[in-house]
């Protein structure tokens, strides 16, 4: 007797290596295809803006800064940021990172989890990604979601204030995996585009 719903399901997605949700073929969130959009990107000599999640007070969502605040929120690419920024810097652990105005410590938490993994961690984080070479302010990652992997492609502009990021950031000013990171994570779990997922695909 086959088993129900979504025990069903994860099984499945584990020993399907192939099938379209599986770490080598993961489903394309909202049907973002990073190769593609970066091609794109690289040969038009622009950095990447996304529409699905644009840089703007709908992607931090209500409630979560002052009006205040978000009045003086700008959102920034790395190298408006830091002097020298990277991707990763001198490899990922669980003191790479701090939280930010959020109160994400949950968040925290898993990532922590994640570093004790690298080859998850690496799955859920393509480590060659570069912020210098061949680049044009686009990234992906990858989630475990509901039996299956999906990827999710961002732009890299940041929302800070005063020039600091103010949520999830690394020890290391010019690392910038975490808050990357951290945003591919609210685009999926969190955008309009997610609550009416099933008009993406």
């Amino acid at each position: 007797m086959p088993l129900p719903g979504a025990c069903l399901n994860i099984m499945e997605a584990r020993y399907k290596q192939k099938g379209y949700g599986s770490i080598s073929n993961p489903e394309r969130f909202c049907n973002q295809d990073f190769k593609n959009l970066k091609h794109y990107c690289l040969i038009k000599g622009v950095r990447y803006v996304d529409d699905m999640f644009p840089p703007d007070a709908k992607s931090i969502g209500q409630g979560i800064l002052r009006p205040t605040d978000l009045a003086h929120v700008k959102w920034l690419r790395p190298a408006e940021i830091a002097p020298d920024p990277e991707f990763v810097v001198d490899g990922v652990s669980r003191f790479d990172f701090g939280q930010g105005v959020l109160g994400n410590c949950w968040f925290l938490a898993s990532i922590g989890a994640l570093t004790f993994q690298k080859h998850i961690f690496n799955q859920v984080v393509p480590l060659d990604q570069k912020i210098k070479e061949n680049y044009c302010g686009i990234f992906h990652f990858r989630f475990w979601r509901f039996g299956r992997w999906v990827d999710v492609v961002i732009d890299d502009k940041l929302p800070t204030i005063n020039g600091r990021l103010i949520f999830v950031h690394s020890k290391d000013p010019n690392e910038f995996w975490p808050a990357l990171l951290e945003k591919a994570y609210a685009k999926l779990s969190s955008s309009p585009t997610f609550q009416k997922q099933e008009r993406c695909h």
